[in-house]
């Protein structure tokens, strides 16, 4: 994968908006996903499946941007 792959967004800070706001899609806005993210508001997070699927998928560094880019730096590309 090339530098251009990897998204800017930090994967801490989807991680902790995933873990304590991830029913509300928070974590979709972050990166943003705004229309699954009005979908999870509504669902509450797919009932918390969804929730718990996202938390996963960025825990294990397969998370995608809105761009499709893989949220995978735990700091943001500004503060490196």
């Amino acid at each position: 994968m090339t530098d251009s792959d990897y998204s800017p967004k930090s994967r801490l800070v989807a991680f902790i908006l995933a873990f304590f706001f991830g029913v509300f899609g928070v974590h979709r806005f972050y990166v943003g996903k705004t229309g699954t993210g009005l979908l999870q508001i509504v669902t509450l997070g797919g009932l918390g499946i969804w929730t718990l699927i996202d938390t996963i998928l960025i825990l294990v560094g397969s998370f995608k941007d809105k761009e499709g880019r893989v949220v995978y730096r735990w700091m943001d590309a500004g503060s490196l």
